[in-house]
């Protein structure tokens, strides 16, 4: 009789729990739903929020003359940064204590730390590049290790981006560009030009070099205030090397030489120095068979 009376107790707390619950559960979700709608309202305007902050940071940057890629690395760290924090005040909205979040956070951060080396690398090498400046936004760099070559268009956190001349994007990770040596063709305002000429032993060196000479003199994009020289580079086997030096504006460069290159070949042959190409002089001997 005692065990019949439990049983019935017990099935009365079942059905009591039961009918709380779901007399409770239309209050719980409309307490649910609010707290979500609330929470999709504030990262909306956090997000506002982020946007107008960096775009104040930019402006900031912008006219204090700081770097591109100053300015493109701390919009990245700041968006990263941020958006991390809103994240973080949402799950702290849903009852989330802020201090399990923080020690969450710091044992993903060591665990992906770990795992993540290359990036935080990397990381790291964008911060040496915009303290060191090895470049910047807008120049020509070679990349030494592996001959990647572009002009450089941003510098973000963890990657460096080029631009080649026929207009393809290169994504090269800062860890390696810190860590290795490379060339920045544009870091000065000019650069000197070479080209060589090969003309044939019968031409006159003399008037070969005058006519160099007053190709460069007279080209609209030389700097006439720098050295120009025209000099005999080599007794080659097919020809005489003459050697052309000049300085051009970066700007110039590739134009200036092309037509210098061109100019020469009509001059040249104006004045009758002939251009070499390779031969073979072939002596016949002939010897007398008895």
């Amino acid at each position: 009789m005692l065990l019949t009376t439990e049983v019935v107790a017990f099935e009365e707390i079942d059905l009591t729990v039961v009918e709380r619950f779901f007399r409770d559960l239309p209050e719980r979700a409309l307490n649910l739903g609010i707290r979500v709608v609330l929470a999709l309202v504030f990262f909306i305007v956090g997000m506002q929020c982020i946007k107008l902050l960096r775009k104040i940071i930019r402006k900031s940057l912008e006219r204090a003359n700081a770097d591109v890629g100053v300015t493109q690395f701390l919009d990245s760290f700041i968006k990263i940064g941020t958006y991390a924090i809103l994240t973080m005040l949402i799950a702290t909205s849903f009852g989330v204590d802020a201090t399990s979040i923080i020690a969450v956070f710091g044992s993903a951060g060591v665990a992906i730390g770990l795992a993540l080396q290359g990036s935080l690398s990397n990381l790291a090498g964008g911060v040496l590049i915009l303290i060191l400046k090895p470049f910047k936004v807008g120049d020509y760099i070679i990349e030494d290790t592996n001959k990647n070559e572009g002009t450089v268009t941003e510098v973000q956190i963890f990657y460096t981006k080029l631009t080649t001349p026929d207009n393809k994007t290169i994504i090269l990770p800062n860890g390696t560009l810190a860590n290795s040596s490379l060339t920045n063709v544009t870091h000065a305002p000019y650069r000197r030009n070479e080209i060589k000429i090969g003309i044939s032993y019968e031409s006159d060196i003399k008037t070969a070099k005058k006519v160099l000479q007053d190709i460069l003199d007279n080209d609209e994009s030389v700097l006439q205030d720098k050295d120009k020289d025209v000099f005999v580079d080599d007794l080659a086997d097919s020809s005489v090397v003459i050697g052309v030096r000049c300085w051009f504006l970066n700007d110039d460069y590739w134009r200036g030489r092309w037509r210098l290159i061109e100019e020469a070949k009509y001059k040249l042959e104006e004045n009758g120095i002939v251009i070499a190409y390779p031969q073979l002089d072939v002596h016949i001997q002939q010897t007398d068979v008895k």
